[in-house]
């Protein structure tokens, strides 16, 4: 089951970051773009902004791919974790220091 929940995120995380089929465009339309509340529309409106969260769902999509192989191939799963961890921490790091920037562009 984690396995398959991986591999959903991981294809999704793919197929926006890639634009298959315009989905990425598609989804910045309706709604990363789109203000949140009172909220003016942050990082994820911009295309880097959209592909660096995009990385994040891949990333959690690997991380899960190790948990589900982890029962099999120790040795892969932790691999696996290990290389979604990582990614995580350095996509949400860029992606902080994002949203960030955006919200003090929009405070001027």
């Amino acid at each position: 089951m984690v396995l398959a929940i991986g591999v959903i995120l991981f294809v999704t995380g793919l197929v926006l970051l890639l634009n298959v089929a315009g989905a990425g465009d598609l989804v910045m339309r309706r709604v990363t773009s789109q203000p949140l509340g009172e909220l003016a529309p942050g990082f994820a409106a911009s295309r880097g902004g959209f592909r660096t969260y995009a990385a994040l769902v891949i990333a959690i999509g690997v991380f899960a791919i190790g948990l589900g192989v982890a029962g099999s191939s120790v040795l892969i799963g932790a691999g696996l974790m290990v290389l979604g961890g990582i990614t995580f921490v350095v996509a949400s790091v860029i992606a902080i220091a994002g949203e960030v920037k955006t919200y003090r562009a929009l405070k001027r």
